[in-house]
């Protein structure tokens, strides 16, 4: 279960990555609403235990319990679907002992520990239709699950880790190459119906967040939280306008921005911090995903290469969603910034998974 690492292998320059990032975000978790900066320090200490307990916690052991965890996540999901707490018309929370969380975030690190094992048994068999049959049938419930709840930009997020995980995994350049020239198309004929008035593919909400974000002149009741958002991304200019400034052009301070302390604290940060704090993030976000990377080049094995390249996509396909939502480049969704945006759930989810990375790079292949 534990083994004897050497204290060289360990990639303590992940950490501090982490470590910095959290501790920004934390700052501006303060700024945006003070009364739950308290609540992040204690998700970053609770991160921090379990991220060092699972870097010293054999990967290989983990994996074994992946159908475990599979049908464990399953059972979490249907919960959530029957017995969730409902927030703005959506059931993603349960409690369980008095604790509450959100089992959409702890399925993402599931499905990137089950598929890497998965990948891993059946690697040769991958590129057989049986094979392809059963996977799209093992990913295609929770994704169903996820969607019900409904939360279409965790689903999204989700299948996007899960289709990284698929290319890692060795499919075949000719199917890569078919999935496209089928899909491409498939996806726009879908996103043509979806425009559509009497369309029944997604929520009417959700054509409308669609509309808003493509003519926010003809929207402007549902266009103006992204307005703001870019309004504030602008106003920050360099060096930002501080952190707990009381400045009176300050979008944040006059309460413009929803959601201030998750979905689009990037837009607090660009204020307050300005294009330097803003350019700070993005980077830390992207030397994270790298650092995992490079540990996936250097693991003993397949499982720990998706492993590391699975949360690897998560923390890049989430902060790009994230980021382009509060700047204007996406529809506006809810999508948590990693280690930055407030979120118990996710924080500790995220330390959970670079605790596992970290474990794949103390096991890695000696040259």
């Amino acid at each position: 279960m534990f083994k004897m690492y050497s204290i060289k292998d360990y990639r303590f320059r992940l950490c501090l990555y982490v470590f910095a990032l959290t501790i920004i975000g934390i700052f501006v978790i303060g700024s945006a609403m003070e009364s739950l900066q308290k609540k992040q320090i204690f998700g970053m200490a609770v991160g921090i235990v379990a991220m060092i307990c699972f870097s010293l916690f054999d990967y290989s052991l983990l994996l074994r319990m992946s159908w475990l965890m599979y049908f464990g996540n399953l059972a979490l999901l249907l919960l959530v679907i029957f017995n969730g707490e409902s927030r703005k018309g959506a059931a993603r929370w349960i409690v369980i002992a008095g604790i509450q969380f959100q089992p959409s975030e702890l399925s993402k690190l599931v499905i990137i520990l089950f598929f890497a094992a998965f990948f891993m048994r059946y690697h040769e068999q991958i590129n057989t239709f049986r094979a392809l049959a059963v996977t799209a049938v093992l990913i295609g419930v929770p994704l169903v699950l996820t969607l019900k709840q409904p939360d279409l930009s965790t689903t999204i997020a989700t299948a996007l880790i899960f289709i990284t995980l698929l290319f890692v995994s060795g499919i075949s350049y000719k199917i890569v190459g078919g999935a496209i020239a089928v899909g491409l198309p498939a996806a726009i004929v879908l996103l043509y119906q979806i425009m559509q008035p009497d369309q029944t593919i997604i929520n009417p909400y959700q054509v409308l967040r669609i509309l808003a974000w493509r003519y926010p002149e003809k929207y402007p009741s549902l266009a103006y939280q992204q307005q703001n958002s870019i309004m504030a991304v602008g106003s920050g200019q360099l060096w930002g306008k501080g952190l707990n400034n009381n400045s009176i052009d300050s979008v944040k301070n006059g309460n413009f921005i929803s959601e201030p302390h998750t979905d689009f604290i990037f837009s607090v940060a660009s204020e307050e911090l300005g294009f330097v704090g803003a350019a700070t993030i993005i980077v830390l976000l992207m030397l994270i995903a790298l650092e995992c990377i490079l540990i996936a080049r250097r693991a003993k094995d397949l499982s720990g290469r998706l492993i590391c390249c699975g949360m690897a996509a998560e923390i890049g396909f989430q902060s790009f969603v994230n980021i382009g939502v509060t700047t204007g480049l996406l529809p506006n969704t809810g999508l948590p910034l990693p280690f930055v945006s407030y979120g118990l759930t996710s924080l500790v989810t995220l330390y959970m998974g670079i605790g596992i990375v970290l474990n794949v790079g103390l096991q890695r292949k000696k040259y």
